[in-house]
């Protein structure tokens, strides 16, 4: 599809160096997780504009591309369904001890046929309470599959009103009232100066101590150290995660040694279906940023008002 308007190359090098080295000359620049830096768009010459294959832009330099006037893109709604599904699957794998079980009877722990022990020993969603930090478009889908398993739901983000709130069917609360009073907690936001480490120490200790942890959004919003330190010390429950402050993560992670964490390569939005919707929107993308128009999914709408980045 895309290579009917331009010439597409595929770069040597995710580092900033390499990166350079090969900028100078392309119009659009397509990117996973390779760091977007001024210098890199400095060099860039020629650039019309950034497509982050994916929601999150924290990898690329807003600030830096704005300046400029150039346009940045993400692809928001590609994968809403398939993170709610790994989110449910997280949570669920949490609730009735899958990984654990699936652990046992591969390991041939036979005496479990005849004495389940208590490790292995669930608990039933219907009439737990889910808390949802941030309500964006995944946390709202995550929030509909919630109550058909008769969850009540409560939520925490400071940009939701009470009446949206209302016809979402969530419980809005503040941050204190979710962690102490959800049996599950899942964080959907963005990573922004205001969410970095935005669970920690603190913030843990206020949760239950069976409640559950899970993180399909972004790593560093919590932090690892102090998650490590909640699960082995019995803070709370356990931990599910498909994202890390470092990825990947070093091999001596802790958090590897741990039975009640269970975790995942950052796939959560890993479909058939969300791969082939992502490809097909990063490509219309790209061609209008060539073709001089701005792209549906802007990120830097100053761009379009012709004012620098704040």
């Amino acid at each position: 599809m895309l290579e009917k308007h331009a010439t597409v190359k595929l770069a040597g090098s995710t580092t900033e160096e390499g990166l350079l080295a090969e900028v100078g000359d392309v119009d659009v620049i397509l990117v996973v997780y390779a760091k977007i830096t001024k210098r890199i768009i400095e060099a860039a010459r020629r650039l019309k504009g950034i497509v982050r294959y994916g929601v999150g832009v924290d990898n690329v330099d807003v600030r830096a591309v704005t300046e400029r006037g150039i346009y940045v893109a993400n692809v928001p709604d590609y994968c809403t369904g398939a993170v709610a599904e790994h989110t449910f699957a997280l949570l669920l794998a949490l609730a009735r001890r899958i990984v654990l079980a699936d652990r046992t009877v591969k390991t041939a722990s036979w005496g479990v046929w005849t004495q389940q022990p208590a490790e292995l020993m669930g608990t039933e969603l219907e009439g737990k309470v889910l808390g949802l930090i941030g309500m964006g478009k995944i946390s709202c889908a995550v929030a509909r599959r919630a109550k058909t398993f008769g969850m009540r739901v409560m939520a925490y983000d400071p940009y939701l009103g009470e009446d949206r709130a209302r016809l979402l069917g969530v419980e809005l609360v503040d941050l204190d009232t979710l962690l102490q009073g959800s049996d599950f907690v899942s964080i959907h936001v963005p990573l922004t100066s205001e969410t970095l480490g935005m669970i920690g120490e603190l913030e843990l200790r206020k949760m239950k101590r069976t409640a559950y942890l899970i993180n399909t959004s972004r790593g560093p919003v919590v932090d690892e150290g102090a998650l490590y330190k909640a699960l082995r010390e019995g803070w709370i429950a356990g931990a599910a995660l498909d994202v890390y402050e470092k990825e990947p993560p070093d091999r001596d992670n802790p958090l590897f040694k741990l039975d009640n964490v269970v975790l995942t390569p950052h796939v959560a939005w890993y479909t058939e279906e969300a791969l082939k919707r992502l490809k097909r929107s990063v490509a219309e993308e790209a061609i209008r940023m060539l073709e001089g128009m701005p792209p549906k999914n802007l990120v830097n709408r100053e761009v379009l008002l012709g004012k620098k980045a704040p």
